[in-house]
C-alpha cells in the first residue's frame, strides 16, 4: 500500500495530523500510544500491514495526538481532555458522524473518555 496523504485538522488552533485509509463501510478511529509519527509508521513493515489490514473493512482514521509526530509538538502538557478534542477535530475535518474507538496505550483512556462523553 502507498503511504498515506498526511493532512491536518485544528482543534483549539493546534494541527492535528491525520490520514484516512480504506472506504469500508464504518469509520474506526485509531489512538495510539505517547510515541507516534503516522508517516513513519508506514515504514515499518509489520505495522504497515497492521494498518492496511484494518483498512480493508472501514475508513481508518489514523492520528498523531497533540504534542506528538507530526501534529504541533509545542504545546505544553494538554489534558486528556484537550486530547480528546483532537478526536472531535479529525471527526469534523472528515465529516465522520458516527465511528468506532480502538484505542491503544494511552489512547484508550481518549477513546474511554470520547465515548463517554458523545
Amino acid at each position: 500500500m502507498n503511504k498515506p496523504q498526511t493532512q491536518y485538522a485544528f482543534a483549539d488552533d493546534v494541527a492535528i495530523a491525520y490520514q484516512v485509509v480504506g472506504d469500508g463501510p464504518i469509520d474506526l478511529v485509531y489512538s495510539q500510544g505517547w510515541l507516534t509519527n503516522i508517516e513513519y509508521a508506514w515504514e515499518s513493515p509489520h505495522y504497515a500491514e497492521f494498518l492496511t489490514k484494518l483498512s480493508r473493512f472501514c475508513r481508518l482514521i489514523f492520528y498523531d495526538k497533540r504534542g506528538t509526530g507530526l501534529s504541533e509538538r509545542n504545546v505544553g502538557f494538554p489534558t486528556l481532555e484537550q486530547r480528546t478534542a483532537d478526536i472531535t477535530a479529525v471527526l469534523d475535518a472528515i465529516g465522520s458522524k458516527e465511528a468506532v474507538l480502538l484505542g491503544v496505550s494511552e489512547g484508550g483512556n481518549m477513546c474511554a473518555l470520547f465515548a463517554a462523553t458523545y
